[in-house]
């Protein structure tokens, strides 16, 4: 696995942040404008309240950290975009941007890659190349945020386009536990985004020890887990992590989880076709949420050619639905968005390493970001 980049000023906490403020002799107050001016996408030369010096001095030791957009997909659709980023490194990772009544969420990666295997995904066929950092996903919410604010001609300081996260881009969050549950804490910051945890959900393929270490973090955010069979036999088929954890061990996490938080947990369910979407599954999964408090998301299956499996058709995915009502279970289908423009986790990232024939990996990528390190004039 590749490494981590050196830590960035985006890696860093508010309190961190005002520590090497200190370290150079600076005032309070300058933590404040360094770290609002970071949150917000901004580069050093943008930072107009702060003297050249200063910005000079934080340019030479150390980058923002910031992200480039590298292309976008806008869907004729439903209007849902579709970002490719490019990390310092130049790695290459994926966000969604997808417009609801209540607002804006934006889909984002924690891994480069993901080594969970899982059958019916794009983001794990080459395999994990390395983590995220928390300032590398904080970057991406940032540059979004920013791209939106100026196409919509806004970016007052007090202004957010972003009102909602959810971590199931490409990675498992719980794989990169440390770093997920720092930027965490980091986009919550009042004097940053202040994007309330509540508004953050974040997606595991089920990997138990994070969920109890999640549980017990105080961040309370909602929990939802890729289960998408409803017994271990089949489960094992589909994802290669039920091998290691037994859909019981599984399901007394997420009770854990509520009894914690509060907080019911969402369970996902990809329907895919002739597998999983059976009278016999809907059965067998009322019977194993039973007296749990969660919701069970239904998710028509988004087609990975390289992986040969079929989305449920429309029609069966609310039968199927309707019949977990029958049985007892919240159940919803989610609204199918970025169909059209590979929104599924992985396909467009997949897709533009093919056209440039391997993995990106040429740092030079950054050096035309107008968003990302640049010269101080």
């Amino acid at each position: 696995m590749t490494p981590m980049p050196p830590a960035s000023w985006l890696d860093l906490s508010y309190d961190e942040l005002s520590a090497e403020l200190r370290a150079l002799g600076q005032p309070a107050f300058r933590a404040g404008q360094v770290f609002s001016w970071l949150s917000r996408g901004r580069d050093f030369p943008e930072m107009t309240n702060l003297p050249l010096a200063l910005r000079q001095s934080l340019a030479q030791a150390r980058p923002t950290g910031g992200v480039r957009i590298l292309t976008v997909r806008v869907s004729p659709k439903d209007g849902t975009r579709k970002y490719l980023l490019a990390l310092c490194d130049g790695n290459i990772v994926e966000a969604v941007l997808m417009r609801y009544s209540y607002g804006c969420t934006l889909c984002l990666s924690t891994q480069v890659g993901c080594r969970m295997g899982c059958t019916f995904c794009a983001s794990t066929l080459n395999g994990l190349v390395r983590n995220l950092s928390p300032g590398e996903m904080l970057g991406t919410v940032a540059a979004v945020n920013r791209e939106q604010l100026e196409l919509a001609g806004a970016g007052k300081k007090e202004e957010r386009a972003i009102t909602n996260l959810v971590l199931m881009g490409s990675g498992e969050p719980l794989d990169n536990y440390e770093n997920v549950v720092k930027f965490l804490w980091l986009v919550n910051d009042a004097r940053g985004l202040h994007i309330s945890h509540r508004n953050i959900s974040l997606s595991t393929c089920g990997l138990v020890e994070g969920i109890y270490s999640l549980a017990k973090s105080g961040l309370g955010v909602t929990l939802s887990i890729s289960l998408h069979a409803p017994n271990d036999e089949l489960r094992r088929t589909i994802m290669p992590i039920a091998k290691r954890y037994a859909i019981s061990g599984l399901i007394d996490a997420a009770r854990f989880y509520v009894k914690q938080t509060g907080r019911r947990v969402i369970f996902e369910y990809s329907l895919i076709r002739g597998v999983n979407d059976t009278e016999a599954c809907a059965q067998e999964l009322s019977k194993l949420l039973a007296r749990l408090q969660c919701h069970v998301n239904l998710i028509p299956l988004n087609e990975v050619k390289e992986r040969g499996m079929k989305g449920t058709a429309q029609k069966d995915a609310h039968r199927f639905r309707a019949r977990l009502e029958e049985l007892g279970l919240s159940a919803t289908v989610r609204r199918e968005m970025g169909a059209d423009i590979e929104g599924a986790c992985g396909q467009l990232r997949r897709s533009y390493l093919e056209q440039k024939g391997g993995e990106c990996g040429d740092a030079a990528v950054c050096q035309s970001d107008p968003h990302g390190p640049g010269a101080l004039a």
